[in-house]
This record gives structure tokens, sequence and C-alpha cells, in this order.
């Protein structure tokens, strides 16, 4: 179901947070052109070697790709061209670099007045900081977020590019926002949104915090107050358990793993004390779920309505009975790849999810097609 059918998005994005924000609205159905440079596209193409990295690829299925140089008048007549059929326009270059390329919203205006006009940077449009280069790791330091991530010995940056793929999804949002007023006013408008807007909005659980009680939160400071853990199996394979606050979960991790008497240690037996002690309530527990297998455990937790999961790699996650049930992995043919594979867009509507998925597009690979679609409109 392309909810967005008839929206027509021009992207002139690189690496991921425009690229994100253009996914997201093609996922719903958008047709979003992407425009890059010729002979080499966006760098994400070529991260790994090649046209055709895995980072290009997760950011940029659904959509369609002309290669334009807009410092050549031809070309940048092309884009004109395209943005007056547009709907809405992303781009996230530094402030000031859209408008050298001939992509500034005054001359887009120009040519589309009610264009929704989406302006993503790393620290917003003004300000001291505004042409500092901002990339994901940057953006998740500037806004607190990623002292929560990093382990407090041996610091080091850990885990995925949270803050570009965060900063995408929340353009996206206001984009979508911004379609919807457009459709009763008639009115466009500039979308402008930061990585370190989008970041510190997303550690919002962090500023309450402090702000409410002055307390500055740590990586272990939710995990501890949430009861969640990650244990080793015999097996060599992780399980996790989140247990909130409900007093009948821990009762049922202890008849899971055969450990009652903890109810009788003052340490363990009410849930403050368990948040104060919960190094010594992990020591305990760690050689005892080396004793059985993941699966093992899992069925035990299972059948004591334990909250579990396994914790798994990627080449497990979307093997599991109940994400096949939802059929979360999508294939579809691709002239790279034989099949290119991907995770579906996680939302459905009237029950039914979006399971047709088009591969991320070979550099120009529609050039020539849109260029026909610009004559034809001229022409007619």
């Amino acid at each position: 179901m392309k909810i967005l059918k008839d929206i027509r998005v021009v992207e002139l994005g690189t690496y991921i947070t425009g690229p994100a924000c253009g996914m997201h609205l093609a996922d719903l159905g958008a047709d979003v052109i992407k425009v890059e440079r010729p002979g080499t596209g966006d760098p994400f193409r070529a991260f790994k070697g090649g046209l055709y990295s895995p980072h290009y690829q997760t950011y940029n299925r659904n959509k369609r790709s002309i290669a334009l140089d807009t410092k050549q008048p031809e070309d940048l007549q092309v884009l004109h061209d395209l943005v007056a059929t547009a709907d809405v326009f992303i781009q996230n270059f530094r402030p000031g670099v859209a408008e050298r390329l001939g992509a500034g919203e005054d001359e887009l205006r120009k040519i589309k007045p009610d264009l929704i006009y989406c302006a993503i940077s790393g620290f917003g449009t003004s300000g001291p900081s505004r042409d500092r280069p901002a990339y994901d790791t940057v953006a998740q330091a500037a806004s607190g977020y990623l002292r929560l991530l990093t382990p407090p010995e041996n610091p080091r940056v850990i885990g995925p590019a949270i803050a570009d793929a965060v900063t995408g999804q929340y353009a996206a949002m206001a984009c979508l926002a911004a379609l919807l007023e457009r459709s009763t006013s008639g009115q466009g408008r500039r979308v402008d949104i930061s990585m370190l807007e989008a970041m510190s909005h997303f550690n919002l659980d962090s500023f309450t915090h402090y702000f409410s009680v002055g307390e500055v939160m740590g990586p272990l400071s939710r995990p501890v107050v949430s009861q969640s853990y990650t244990f080793e199996c015999k097996d060599g394979k992780w399980v996790a358990i989140h247990m909130s606050s409900p007093t009948k979960f821990w009762e049922g991790l202890l008849d899971a793993t055969g450990q009652r008497q903890l109810n009788e240690d003052p340490r363990f037996n009410e849930r403050l004390e368990r948040i104060k002690h919960q190094d010594e309530l992990i020591e305990h527990f760690t050689p005892i779920f080396k004793g059985k297998t993941r699966d093992e455990w899992c069925a035990l937790l299972l059948e004591n309505e334990v909250p579990h999961s396994p914790a798994y790699d990627s080449d497990e996650a979307l093997e599991d009975p109940q994400a096949q049930h939802l059929k979360l992995k999508v294939t579809a043919p691709s002239s790279e790849l034989g099949t290119f594979t991907t995770v579906r867009p996680p939302y459905n509507f009237d029950g039914a999810p979006e399971l047709d998925v088009a591969p991320p597009p070979t550099l120009d690979e529609h050039g020539a097609q849109i260029r026909e679609e610009i004559a034809r409109r001229k022409a007619g």
C-alpha cells in the first residue's frame, strides 16, 4: 500500500541523514529521485570500493537515480525541471553549499512556490558551530548521548550510526507534517533540522533526569533501574532479560533458574535493593547461565513468563519464528547482487505489511527515463 504514491521527492543527499530521510518517504510509496554526481555518485557508494557498498544499499532502496553535474547549465536545468514537479526537496550539505550548487531554497521556491524544502545540517544554520563538520560520532558526543554508550573503562566508540539514522527519521517526520499542513494551506515550508537537535531530542530521557532530579545518567543508569541483564550461556550465545518493576518477573526468574533462596537474601528480596546490588546479582547468575544452552534457558524463561529474548546477531534475528511470521525479511531481484535482501518497513496499513521493495539504484540507472519524463511534460 503506497500511501505517498502521489508525492514526488527530489533528494540531493549523501551519506546517511539525507538519504535516510528520502528512504523513509520512499518506503511509504513516494517517488524519490536521487540526484547524484556523475561518475562517483553518493560518496557512500564507494565506502568499501566499487559503487554499490552495503553502506549505500542500507539507505537507498525504493529510489530512482539520475546523475547530474549542477555546475553544467544543462544539468542544472534538469534539476530545476525536476523540482518543478516535486513536493519535497531534501539536502544535507553544510549551510551555504546547496546555494552554490544552484539548489538553495530561494532559487527552488521561485520554481516551485509550495515546495517543502528540507535542509539537514550538523549543527544548525546559525550560531558559533554553524560551519563545523559533523558526522555521527560528533553529534552523539555533542548531544550527551555518546557517554551513555561508551564503556567507562577503556572508552571507545561502539555501536551503529545512531545519530545519522535518527536525524533522517526526524527529518522525514517533519516533511510529512509539512505536507499535511500544505494540503489545507497550500503553502510550502522550509524544514531545518540538525543532527545536534535531533540527537538532543532523542536523548530526552537523560536531560529529563538531570533537570528533574539532578541526575547525570551514565551507561548503567537505565539498565540498573530497569533490571536489565545479558548473560552468556553454555553454548557461548547470549540471552537478554528485562524485568522492569513488576515483582512477578523477578519471581519468574527465580523459578526458571531454581534460585528461590535469593528471596531470603536482603540484598535481593526487594526491587530497590536489587538495584543497589545489581553487580552482585550479575556475579551470582553468571555461572548459573553458563550451565545451560541459550535455547534451554529461553524455554525455561518463556515457561515462567520472564521478559526475555535471545541476543541475536544479524545472521540469526530474521530467522526467528516471530520475525518470519511478520515477514520482516523481504527480497527483490537485483542486477548487482542477484537478489537484494533487506528489512521491510515496520508499519502495517489496514493490517497489511508493505512487502514490495525495489533494490537501491545503480548510478544514473533511471537517468534516461527521468529525462524522457521531463521532455514529455514540457511537450505536453
